[in-house]
């Protein structure tokens, strides 16, 4: 899907071209069927879950090797959750 670049201070010229690119794109392409839909909703969990995992993985490690309790395992897990998150409403904003 091509769309305009946003002009300089007309939001509202940006949204109606944005919105009229998505209908043609609708019509072009047809309504998505329940896989895709499902499909999607698998991607954006996984999209969040893993940089969490990631997160609390590295954190246990580095826990285990310094002997800290939970000092890296909450604030890792933490920042996977907000990385995931980011992403995942990043990736939401393209589709």
């Amino acid at each position: 899907m091509t769309v305009p670049d946003r002009p300089q201070g007309n939001g509202l010229l940006h949204s109606v071209r944005l919105y009229a690119a998505r209908r043609r794109r609708a019509r072009r392409e047809g309504e998505p069927g329940v896989a895709r839909y499902l499909a999607q909703v698998g991607t954006l969990g996984w999209m969040v879950v893993t940089p969490a995992l990631i997160g609390l993985f590295l954190g246990r490690w580095l826990d285990r090797s310094f002997g800290t309790g939970i000092f890296w395992s909450a604030p890792l897990l933490m920042l996977g959750v907000a990385l995931g998150c980011w992403s995942g409403w990043r990736w939401m904003h393209r589709e």
